[in-house]
């Protein structure tokens, strides 16, 4: 074995059932293996102790003090090895294995579609079958009114929208939708998509995404399309490069975010969906992180000088540009059970509690008011874990005064991990 004290990567762990047995599942949300590992009993009591600090000695002993038994050296070696050859250990190999998978992306003209054929079908006709069904009564809102939503080519901008029997609708200035997998929540956003395809003249979306591995920056831009089953969600490169030159900071660094994150990628589909053969349209992909960064350090987010100078970067550009804009944050809310580090399962009383905070919570995203928003998460150390927290406040943020409504509320209700979701629009 070529490292003397192994360590684990900052990868995710979760418990499962395998076969009867309680396990900790071992995966990487940085994409750079696709393998799960499952551990228990004493291998997981092994692993534990790959923490860069122990050798293979150290492990030895820990294990006789606890248990009264030795294992061999070799038995060590070769359980760091597997995981190092699937990509979990901090390692020489590891760093070799990210520098290709890293170029690659970066020299790719497009951002490929991760997630096809996993969080929604891979297959061009299937995914717009899936789609059309989640507009469906009695979970999804009914079709969309498509007279009302399309562009004529050549003749200018649509007719203002019309509600039946008024006048003129507000026009949808933002929506937050779901990130959660389409199979799991997908007529959510079909409550938030339906009404921006009726009432939004919007040919570019800024779509501000969670970023669930984490970043270095509050904020990564990136100039590559969208790539989806449906075709390309072209990026605007000129307001992109315009955005990160007013920004007055390193939007590129954490770039490498996007190659697998699905909270812009599930977006991207769905605008694709909406619009690909109606009118052009194209997207500024934020992926964020910097409000649970500045809760840790007890400070508000824009206390961090390159948050307050992105937004106003991101205002200045957009009044600057000649094209209509909408944002869009692709954003769930609570992730509560042992999937998330709870010690039991989620029951009802505490499904209904998770509901009861969550709509308090909604109450200051309707209302535009992202201070407001960001203490209602932090005042109780965000113990349901808002993982739509920085995009979420920079939709609010962004928007400036807005009136917003909750159109659906859901719950993905699995004892073991349960997840949240809302879909909002704004006018």
């Amino acid at each position: 074995m070529s490292e003397a004290l192994p360590r684990l990567r900052a990868v995710e762990s979760f418990p499962v059932e395998h076969e009867g047995r309680s396990c900790i599942a071992l995966r990487d949300p940085g994409g750079y293996t696709d393998a799960i590992v499952l551990l228990h009993g004493p291998l997981l009591e092994i692993v534990s102790l790959f923490d860069g600090e122990h050798t293979v000695a150290d492990i030895q002993e820990a294990v006789m003090h606890r248990h009264g038994r030795l294992v061999q050296r070799r038995q060590i070696e070769e359980i760091a090895e597997a995981l190092d050859e699937q990509g979990f250990l901090d390692s020489l190999s590891f760093a070799d294995r990210r520098a290709v998978i890293d170029a690659d992306y970066l020299a790719s003209p497009t951002r490929p579609a991760a997630h096809a054929g996993g969080a929604y079908a891979g297959e061009a006709s299937e995914l717009r079958g899936m789609l059309d069904g989640f507009f469906a009564p009695p979970d999804g809102p009914g079709p969309i009114d498509r007279p009302r939503a399309r562009q004529r080519e050549g003749r200018g901008r649509p007719p203002a929208p019309v509600r039946r029997g008024q006048g003129p609708a507000p026009e949808v200035r933002g929506v937050i939708a779901p990130h959660i997998d389409y199979h799991r929540g997908g007529p959510a956003y079909a409550w938030a998509y339906r009404e921006l395809a009726e009432r939004s003249q919007a040919d570019l979306f800024v779509i501000f995404g969670t970023c669930h591995a984490g970043m270095e920056h509050p904020f990564a831009l990136t100039r590559k399309d969208y790539a989806s089953p449906l075709g390309p969600a072209p990026v605007d490169r000129e307001f992109v490069d315009a955005l990160a030159r007013r920004a007055r900071q390193d939007c590129f660094g954490s770039e490498l975010a996007h190659r697998v994150e699905h909270s812009i990628e599930l977006q991207a589909v769905f605008l694709r969906y909406l619009f690909g053969d109606r009118r052009d349209v194209r997207i500024v992909p934020v992926l964020a992180s910097f409000a649970h960064e500045a809760m840790h350090r007890g400070r508000r987010p824009d206390d961090d000088s390159r948050v307050p100078r992105f937004f106003d970067a991101l205002a200045e550009t957009i009044a600057a540009g000649g094209r209509r804009v909408a944002l869009i944050a692709g954003a769930d809310l609570a992730h509560v059970g042992p999937r998330f580090g709870d010690p039991e399962p989620v029951g009802p009383h505490e499904l209904a509690r998770i509901e009861r905070e969550d709509t308090a919570m909604l109450e200051s995203v309707e209302a535009c008011d992202p201070h407001a928003f960001f203490e209602s998460v932090a005042s109780n150390g965000d113990r349901r874990r808002i993982c739509g927290y920085s995009p979420i406040y920079a939709l609010l943020r962004s928007l400036g005064s807005a009136a917003g409504r909750v159109k659906r509320y859901g719950q993905w209700p699995d004892p073991n991990g349960v997840v949240s979701f809302a879909s909002v629009v704004f006018e």
